[in-house]
């Protein structure tokens, strides 16, 4: 049998390249979760691990998110990290907002702004409960109108104070002011995951190539499949770790247990 002027071995031995292909790029993925963090804490409203707010700044958003706490349950959250510790922004905001537990255990009413400034990332992270409300295209809008806009001035509370009345406005069911502005585009496609998938791809397209070219009888000599090393210079990772989380809450403050699938948005500056 042929298709496409290819004899059946050389299907079967494509095929079984494409299988080693999406084999490794699992093996990217898991790799990258896998990668150890250090969280910082969960000690207030207001975390502000990169040292950018004053007392007075902190004090005015922890005073306006326990507000809306007090009346909605929502339980939002700001951070501040000094590094993104080798992850992506939107890896390392999920994660984070798993480890603290945002949001209510039955509601999933969690929202996390995660800046990182030495990295110029920020990230909107969103409970399942309420992605309905605070959606990923508003989030967008929050992130590309109000908060790096001021953030590329070097003004770092006034885009942090004017994300928050963003999520807090949307949240208390005002979501029309920021309906009615430009919608942004997705957040666009890590160039590294895709230079990563092309080469891998050209990996196999090279090994597709030799094994037909070396015939049935020579696949024991160098013509078979060839297994990429995964993400790391010490091969596969060994499994997924949250390590380095708290082990407690100070300041009388804690989530309550919620959760994040992933939602929200991300920008730079």
């Amino acid at each position: 049998m042929r298709l496409m002027g290819l004899s059946a071995g050389t299907l079967v031995r494509l095929f079984l390249a494409l299988v080693v292909l999406f084999a490794c790029l699992a093996v990217y993925a898991v790799g990258a979760l896998a990668v150890d963090l250090t969280f910082p804490p969960l000690t207030g409203r207001v975390v502000d691990g990169a040292g950018i707010l004053t007392e007075d700044q902190r004090t005015a958003l922890e005073a306006k998110l326990k507000a809306q706490e007090d009346k909605t349950s929502d339980q939002v959250v700001v951070a501040t990290v000094p590094n993104l510790q080798g992850t992506t922004v939107e890896d390392y905001a999920n994660r984070l907002f798993r480890a603290w537990k945002l949001g209510q255990a039955k509601t999933n009413n969690g929202a996390l702004l995660l800046v990182a400034p030495s990295e110029r990332k920020v990230r909107i992270e969103v409970g399942y409960g309420l992605e309905g409300a605070l959606t990923d295209a508003l989030s967008r809008v929050i992130i590309a109108s109000a908060i790096t806009p001021r953030f590329k001035t070097g003004d770092y509370y006034g885009g942090i104070d004017a994300g928050i009345d963003g999520i807090l406005g949307i949240l208390s069911g005002d979501a029309q002011e920021w309906q009615r502005k430009p919608q942004v585009r997705a957040d666009e496609v890590d160039p590294t995951q895709v230079a990563v998938f092309v080469i891998l791809f050209l990996v196999v397209l090279f090994v597709a190539w030799r094994m037909s070219r070396s015939g049935t009888g020579r696949a024991g000599r160098g013509g078979g499949i060839v297994f990429l090393p995964g993400p790391g210079s010490g091969g596969w990772s060994g499994g997924f770790s949250d390590g380095g989380s708290s082990g407690g809450f100070g300041g009388g403050f804690s989530g309550g247990g919620g959760s994040s699938g992933g939602g929200g948005a991300s920008g730079d500056w």
